[in-house]
């Protein structure tokens, strides 16, 4: 079987401790990703930084 490209990672709010699950593929992307995402907590669209 052929291993997957594909790595879970955990976006952390940088405002809060609200926490995102995903995936992303490490050959198109090794760096760290950044996106704005909601945070519930907050209510607002802030900034999330992967995390290992």
């Amino acid at each position: 079987m052929a291993k997957s490209k594909r790595e879970n990672i955990r976006l952390k709010s940088s405002e809060s401790d609200s926490v995102y699950a995903t995936t992303k593929n490490k050959s198109n992307t090794p760096g760290r990703i950044e996106l704005k995402k909601y945070d519930p907590k907050l209510r607002k669209r802030v900034t999330f930084k992967e995390t290992k």
